[in-house]
This record gives structure tokens, C-alpha cells and sequence, in this order.
């Protein structure tokens, strides 16, 4: 097989919540907007769903009201993106 493809979406987030550190957060209009500036609205549910596979690799976390989400497949409303506490 080839080598996997650059994952654009896991990047931004990777890189933008790295660059924050521990303690603080990134909203997810953020990594899209460094993936599509013009039209970060159509990315939005592709962040939502990498956040999800790298919350549950450990890389991220998913936060609610500054407490990290219980699971990850069913959260709802207002999210945020930071590393791990």
C-alpha cells in the first residue's frame, strides 16, 4: 500500500491546538477556517468528526463548558478542541 494521505482537517487541529498548550482551547470554526477560509462552514462536520477519532486516540480532547466530554459520539451543542488535561 501507499503511503496514507495528508489528512488536512487532523492537521489544522493538531497543529493549532498544540500551538494554544495545555489549559486552553480552540473552537472548531478555527481548524476549518485554516482549512477553507472562504467556505469553513461545509468543513465544520469534518472537524467534528476527526476531533472524535482523535479525542478517542487520546491526541485531543473535546470540551463542553470547560469539562472534557464524556463520549464522544454523542455530545451535543457548543464545543470546544484542546490537548488532554
Amino acid at each position: 500500500m501507499s503511503e496514507e494521505p495528508k489528512n488536512a482537517v487532523r492537521e489544522a487541529i493538531l497543529a493549532l491546538t498544540a500551538a494554544k498548550g495545555a489549559g486552553k482551547t480552540i473552537a472548531p470554526e478555527d481548524a476549518a477556517k485554516a482549512i477553507s477560509p472562504e467556505h469553513f462552514v461545509r468543513v465544520l462536520k469534518d472537524v467534528r468528526a476527526e476531533a472524535v477519532r482523535l479525542h478517542k486516540s487520546g491526541l485531543i480532547a473535546i470540551y463542553r463548558k470547560g469539562k472534557p466530554v464524556e463520549d464522544p459520539d454523542t455530545f451535543k451543542g457548543v464545543y470546544r478542541l484542546g490537548l488532554p488535561a
